[in-house]
């Protein structure tokens, strides 16, 4: 997952992300559980959200759509176990789970059938999943050095959509450098599709910037220029395409170039099936211009965001919103309040 042609730091806290899940329930994490849950934690509801966008008008959120990344849950995963984690999930009204690896290795083992059946116990369906785009090692699992191990795995789970959180800079940053990655990312879909599945990209704030022999071209767009809409999708993160947004709305001349994360879905819905929902309060100070949040403490407006996506004719149970915090505070509490959150938006009347 890393860059090696551009580092970026926003990623440095992720590299761990591909050996993350894995731990096996039992009475034991169980009992853990008892100790560590929140004492408020409690079911979501559509009464118990704090922002604004609450009313009487229609659920913002579509049924059956929130999920939730588990890598914003991999310290309890990795002490209580998938088990109690999922009955918590299940508990905070969530429908899917969206992974960011299998394994965790220091509680024992867990296959990916009893994964897979423990998710559905709990009402959580298995929708997507991160992997590495490729490294130096021949053995690792990347879809460039293991692809048909990384499609078995994805359909052993039953996923619809198995994807990278990492940006297309294999090659470097030039045009003609994304444009080689576009064809590994159309290999990958082609491979996936003729399984039954979606490929996918997940994007950070420097998909934004701009080609470095060509500061005219913003990267992202020969991304989506240069990848076959049939064979690649996004799964765009809201908070990095506004860090984006905030990074990127100027060349590196100094000439404006704005843009609007929203449009980008708007002008061609079907390519995002899967978001990443996450929250940041506006620091003009800070050089991202965000800092993260729990969902519906920041300042991006997600009523606004989920409404315009739902709106569009044919697409309210098109997407699927997975709910996201790199490092929170406590990682019950978030998932717990960013559900409640969610729900109890509603459309503008």
């Amino acid at each position: 997952m890393s860059r090696f042609s551009q580092p970026d730091p926003e990623l440095g806290h992720r590299l761990s992300r591909r050996g993350m899940l894995g731990v096996a329930a039992g009475a034991t994490a169980a009992a853990l559980l008892g100790a560590a849950a929140p004492a408020t934690a409690a079911p979501a509801t559509a009464t118990t959200g704090t922002a604004a966008g609450k009313g009487r008008g229609r659920p913002v959120l579509p049924p059956g759509r929130l999920g939730i990344q588990l890598y914003s849950l991999r310290d309890k995963v990795s002490t209580l176990g998938f088990g109690p984690v999922f009955a918590e999930l299940e508990r905070y009204g969530y429908d899917e789970v969206e992974f960011a690896g299998y394994t965790q290795g220091s509680a024992g083992p867990i296959t990916l059938a009893q994964l897979k059946r423990l998710a559905r116990s709990h009402g959580l369906n298995p929708i997507g999943s991160h992997v590495g785009y490729y490294s130096d090692d021949p053995n690792a699992y990347t879809f460039a050095q293991n692809l048909t191990k990384v499609l078995d795995d994805a359909q052993a789970l039953g996923l619809k959509h198995i994807g990278t959180a990492a940006g297309p800079f294999r090659y470097g940053s030039t045009v003609d450098a994304w444009k080689r990655a576009a064809e590994d990312f159309n290999t990958y879909g082609a491979a996936a599709k003729a399984r039954g599945m979606k490929f996918y990209q997940h994007n950070h704030s420097e998909e934004f910037s701009f080609a470095t022999d060509n500061p005219k071209v913003r990267l992202y767009d020969v991304l989506l220029k240069e990848t076959d809409p049939d064979l690649v999708y996004l799964e765009m993160d809201i908070y990095w395409a506004y860090v984006g947004q905030f990074r990127f709305s100027k060349r590196p001349d100094g000439t404006a170039a704005p843009f609007e994360p929203l449009d980008y879905v708007l002008r061609q819905p079907d390519r995002y099936p899967l978001f990443h929902v996450k929250d940041g309060e506006s620091t003009p100070s800070d050089p991202y211009g965000y800092r993260m949040t729990d969902v519906g403490d920041g300042d991006i407006d997600y009523q606004r965001f989920i409404s315009a996506v739902t709106r569009l004719r044919g697409h309210r149970l098109a997407h699927h919103w997975q709910a996201e915090h790199d490092n929170p505070a406590e990682s019950f509490t978030f998932a717990r309040r960013s559900s409640a959150h969610l729900h109890s938006l509603r459309e503008k009347c």
